[in-house]
């Protein structure tokens, strides 16, 4: 198949004139990325061969080979791994971040500042393309496992990038940087010196669990290496006797291969932690925080567990795979065990070593066995509590994680009924009572008003669309705190969680708002009585009125401003969860519900006033149709018949002329 040339899509040529003229505060990156992913493709190429007995692929010497020539300045990072298919390097390398360029684009641009920059490309995922700050050019060859042909993609940054077929390709994958003229004023960037290949190995990927090796040239090369440094070369190439003879070159393995999981903790560094942490997840920022397990027994297995400092763009998506790498006695087995980690821990990155579990190990096999489900019930009661006194030593840190992964946890108040107190100690939710600090439920609880009986709640789409409903009138009079939930999934847990310590869990838009207290005199209580007499023909008029609309018309204790407001009644699924299953392509059939009249409004006394001298006015009926439409417009909902209402309105706001 002859050569074939492609034009990088606009955004794809911009991004790339971005990484040649360095975005980047620290170059030295492009060398941990492109060894991330050679260790990637032979960890898959071990899995894949642990299931495919067919598939051929040599495994008896898996590692990563990096080769530096100084005089042509050229670094290769070379692995025998799975390789890529020619449709493969299309998709992956031909084509920039894929559909997500664009947006990074536009966030890069709005970033301002290098080390913004680094997390944003680690988030899209495009960090193969930072061998272009080094590189004049980059050329990919790669043979997929099983395979009888390999592919060569070169690029020099531009606006274009060729294919080649090539036959006698080996099974792996090998990138070839070209690297840029050298700077001889800081030599601290060349990148063919082996000084410096060691330096970047150790200090990003020395936890690599295969070995990465370089030739190199002994005994002479401590000499040049310290002489390419500026140092005095004492034990240089050339002797006594004279000039060296020229050293035989050796494998030289740069990494210790030491599973950090594996090692005393007072042995590794939060720095090794955190390099770890960017080669699982391909991040660029530091985790938030790191968990730590050990378990043993009659059953071993240590896990080494990271919280991310920001949510992926995947997190909410579709089909987005989770979980964390799982080993069998250092032997990596499966990338993405979701086994181990529930759907609402999905952000969760991280290692599981297990010594009792099969090689051969399906996942199928791991979601029915049991010492699985031992450790996804551990890890998750570890993330929780480890949550929790992040809460509780961090809040910053805390605040950090509730706004990128709080909405997501909350889905464990769903699925994990086990877990769910625990949950609910981790959570915080904004309230009344701080506009600007979230409370815990414990909180809360602490704060109740004497005689308080409910936790109080109301959802709604934003907090100003809360705190401006009229449910919140009188409790907000009362000085009763309530708790405003606006994440689509409040809609679903606060039905499934009954209370907390004993506290029940109450919507302020439910229900009658019972907030009489026990101090009521007699007076009152005449007064109240009255009042409930003389508003009794109203109230029967207008829901025979609105008998297709209403369930109930009645007079409500919640309200002190707003003339009206409709409530759901206890056990109804609100409006709000009905649109939620209706987009999820559950029909739930619409129920009516009740609309309260505030008796103390100048609207709802003229009303009844106008009713007692005119009770067949038809000008009275249309007026109760506004109410009712007032009062769903108040709570973000809309009128039965929106031209009907608009007309409605204009009529009265031209009278009023």
């Amino acid at each position: 198949m002859p050569t074939e040339t492609f034009e990088f899509q606009v955004e794809a040529r911009q991004l790339l004139q971005m990484m040649i003229h360095s975005i980047y505060s620290n170059k030295d990156v492009f060398l941990r990325e492109l060894i991330s992913n050679a260790s990637d493709a032979l960890d898959k190429l071990r899995i894949e061969a642990l299931r495919d007995d067919s598939l051929g692929a040599d495994v008896s010497d898996l590692h990563i080979a990096i080769e530096a020539d100084k005089d042509a300045r050229t670094l290769t990072v070379r692995d025998n791994g799975i390789g890529m298919s020619r449709e493969e390097v299309v998709q992956l390398i031909g084509t920039i971040a894929k559909s997500g360029t664009a947006e990074f684009l536009a966030k890069l641009r709005e970033a301002g500042d290098a080390a913004t920059a680094g997390d944003l490309i680690g988030q899209f995922g495009v960090g193969f393309y930072s061998a272009f700050m080094v590189a004049d050019e980059v050329t990919l060859l790669t043979r997929r496992a099983g395979e009888s042909q390999g592919t060569r993609w070169s690029s020099g940054g531009e606006g274009t990038y060729t294919l080649d077929t090539v036959e006698d390709a080996p099974q792996g994958t090998a990138v070839t940087l070209r690297l840029k003229p050298a700077d001889a004023e800081d030599q601290l960037f060349d990148y063919t010196s082996p000084w410096k290949i060691r330096e970047i190995v150790k200090r990003y990927s020395d936890f690599i669990t295969w070995p990465i090796r370089m030739a190199t040239a002994e005994p002479g090369a401590a000499g040049q290496e310290a002489a390419e440094k500026g140092e005095d070369a004492k034990d240089g190439a050339a002797g006594e006797d004279g000039p060296a003879a020229a050293p035989e070159p050796k494998q030289e393995t740069l990494n210790s291969q030491k599973a950090l999981w594996a090692r005393p903790r007072s042995e590794v560094s939060a720095e090794e932690y955190h390099e770890l942490y960017k080669h699982l997840s391909h991040d660029w920022a530091d985790p938030l925080e790191t968990i730590h397990v050990h378990a043993e027994g009659t059953f071993e297995y240590q896990a080494l567990l990271y919280v991310p400092s920001h949510a992926p763009r995947d997190l909410f998506g579709q089909g987005a795979k989770h979980g964390v790498q799982l080993y069998v006695k250092r032997v990596l087995i499966m990338e993405e065990c979701e086994a181990l980690v529930p759907e609402y821990l999905r952000f969760v990155k991280g290692v599981v070593d297990a010594q009792d579990l099969s090689l051969n190990v399906s996942r199928e096999i791991l979601q029915q066995d049991r010492q699985i489900r031992l450790m996804r019930r551990r890890l998750s009661k570890k993330t929780l509590s480890t949550l929790k006194d992040l809460r509780t030593g961090r809040p910053e840190d805390y605040a950090t994680f509730w706004r990128e992964f709080g909405r997501v946890l909350k889905e464990g108040l769903l699925s994990d009924p086990d877990n769910r107190d625990a949950i609910l100690d981790v959570a915080t939710f904004a309230s009344t009572h701080d506009a600007e600090q979230p409370t815990t439920l414990a909180q809360y609880v602490e704060r109740m008003k004497e005689g308080q009986r409910d936790i109080y709640y109301l959802t709604g789409e934003s907090r100003a669309s809360v705190e401006n409903s009229p449910h919140l009138e009188a409790f907000r009079d009362k000085g009763f705190e309530v708790l405003i939930l606006t994440d689509p999934v409040d809609e679903l847990w606060v039905e499934a969680v009954p209370d907390y310590q004993g506290k029940q869990l109450r919507s302020v838009a439910k229900g009658e708002a019972d907030l009489a207290t026990e101090e009521e005199g007699e007076e009152a209580k005449a007064e109240r009585e009255q009042r409930d007499k003389d508003y009794a023909g109203l109230l029967a008029w207008m829901g025979e009125r609105l008998k297709e609309e209403v369930r109930e018309v009645r007079l409500s204790s919640r309200l002190t401003v707003s003339p009206a407001c409709v409530v759901s009644d206890v056990g109804d699924v609100t409006p709000a969860l009905r649109e939620m299953y209706r987009a999820m392509g559950q029909e739930v059939p619409a129920g009516k519900r009740i609309l309260e009249l505030n008796p103390g409004h100048a609207l709802i006394e003229g009303l009844r006033a106008a009713h007692e001298q005119r009770p067949d006015d038809p000008g009275l009926g249309e007026l109760a149709e506004l109410i009712h439409g007032l009062a769903l417009l108040a709570e973000g909902g809309r009128p039965g018949d929106p031209a009907r209402f608009t007309k409605l309105v204009a009529s009265r706001l031209k009278s009023s002329l």
